[in-house]
């Protein structure tokens, strides 16, 4: 008796393993053209299906998912529609369900994100409040209302949350997302010893969940220092990829990259942008990004367009999540070690690299609660040792590319965005368009930790806002500076 024939997904799984990222997404899209996996199985679909960038196939696979009635299939619907680029879709189908729907803690909590991402931030606000008034224990809601109000000294707010991390026993990953919170809170107040305790508290406790390896993340840099030289690069086949969309805008978390994403958008011929790290997925072909792994890929390739197939799978992808013909900014965070072989791909791709004083970026990332779960942030000393490494990478791919990387500091770009404005234009072959010293408020989703400022006018403020912090900043400044 013959066996049943192995499930697409399956099959997909075993395509990427190899390294085919278009043979898995043809296989996912006949997955769900011919169906031969149970629907239990479809958000697994979607999932994957997202892992490798094609956002329609993960759409289609969670929409094909949902139970009706059923808010943890509807939430993952939503969730996939908003992580794509399609947040008012998500809102629209969440006002299509019955109200027992729509009004459950956990649909609205969802609401106000969205809200609070398309900067709608009282709708935001009363989101979070609906919710809390059913479910007035839910930690993740009390951080996201933290996030969108400002709160004065003798808050009720600030005293609910403080009497819930005393008083409710949880996962340390959902206590710590609470103490995030509440240390915002008491730095709106302007106490920032309390502040920054409840920051360190919150840290600790993510660390016990998962470490940083600091060592091994140097390792990796220095080995990618080492091997991509402006010499060694020229072992590889030039790329024959043609135009592309996309303005690169990169640096370190809390350096400028999201301000400086909102003031090329502003062109006319810039249409939207987003942190969409879509390149590491048009890089699955090589299995690594080591110079290894890329002379292997491109010996596979005979006298083929290695590089070039990997730049216009990247174009693919790209114009999947950004629908339209007009420019966009990918201001991916965390493509250092790939600068080589993105810009090798993508010929005539150039980047603005945000610069920002180490105090101000390290304190910012210590204080912030980061969705994506960027383990190094938890503690000073890792922050210290990533940045050292980064900032090697950074000195590295200046010197092999410095035509194609704009070094934009972020002090100047507050004091003088106009000025910068025109250099970023200039940078990116963009027809030069005045601007003010304010930008547009945008409106469309933006889902970085800057959400709430980037929504604000440019100003200076945050410049030097860790000499405010500079005993508990010792450790790092110890470290970085050493």
């Amino acid at each position: 008796m013959n066996a049943p024939p192995k499930p697409f997904f399956l099959q997909a799984l075993d395509a990427l393993k190899r390294g085919d990222r278009r043979g898995a997404a043809a296989l996912l899209e006949r997955e769900l053209r011919e169906g031969n996996t149970a629907q239990k199985n479809l958000p697994s679909v979607a999932q994957l299906a997202a892992h490798i960038g094609e956002v329609e196939l993960a759409i289609d696979a969670s929409r094909r998912s949902v139970v009706p009635g059923s808010v943890p299939s509807l939430l993952g619907y939503w969730t996939v529609l908003a992580t794509s680029g399609k947040p008012d879709e998500a809102l629209t189908d969440v006002r299509r369900q019955p109200v027992s729907v729509r009004n459950q803690p956990s649909v609205l909590h969802f609401r106000g994100t969205v809200a609070n991402q398309l900067g709608r931030f009282d709708e935001a606000e009363e989101m979070f409040r609906a919710a809390l008034a059913q479910a007035p224990n839910v930690m993740q809601t009390w951080f996201s209302l933290a996030m969108v109000k400002t709160f004065r000294p003798g808050d009720p707010d600030l005293e609910a949350m403080e009497r819930l991390d005393r008083q409710t026993v949880g996962p340390p990953e959902v206590k710590a997302i609470l103490c995030y919170g509440i240390g915002k809170a008491w730095e709106d107040c302007g106490d920032g010893d309390r502040a920054f305790e409840f920051y360190s508290k919150g840290a600790a406790l993510r660390r016990q969940q998962s470490r940083f390896d600091t060592e091994q993340f140097a390792r990796a840099a220095d080995r990618t220092i080492a091997d991509f030289t402006a010499d060694r690069l020229k072992a590889l086949v030039p790329s024959q990829a043609g135009d592309q969309r996309s303005l690169f805008v990169t640096g370190l978390p809390r350096s400028g990259t999201t301000l400086t994403e909102e003031l090329l958008v502003a062109h006319s011929e810039v249409t939207d942008g987003a942190e969409v790290n879509l390149f590491a997925m048009a890089l699955m072909p090589t299995l690594g990004a080591s110079f290894a792994n890329a002379l292997a890929y491109q010996q596979g390739f005979g006298d083929a367009d290695p590089w070039g197939e990997i730049g216009r799978d990247y174009g693919h992808l790209i114009d999947l999540r950004f629908s339209g013909a007009g420019r966009i900014v990918d201001k991916s965070l965390g493509q250092a070690q790939f600068i080589g072989l993105m810009l090798h791909s993508l010929p005539d791709a150039r980047i603005a690299w945000l610069r920002r004083s180490p105090d101000d970026v390290a304190l910012s990332c210590f204080r912030t609660y980061f969705s994506a779960g960027l383990d190094w942030t938890w503690s000073l000393a890792d922050i210290a040792d990533y940045m050292k490494a980064e900032d090697r990478l950074f000195e590295h791919w200046q010197t092999v590319f410095p035509d194609r990387i704009l070094v934009v500091p972020y002090e100047e770009l507050v004091a003088s965005p106009a000025d910068w404005t025109a250099k970023l234009h200039r940078h990116f072959g963009l027809p030069v368009e005045a601007t003010g010293s304010d930008r547009p408020r945008p409106t469309r989703s933006v889902t970085s930790a800057s959400v709430g400022q980037v929504r604000q006018p440019i100003s200076t403020l945050r410049i030097g806002q860790a000499a405010k912090f500079e005993r508990q900043l010792k450790p790092f400044r110890d470290r970085y500076y050493a």
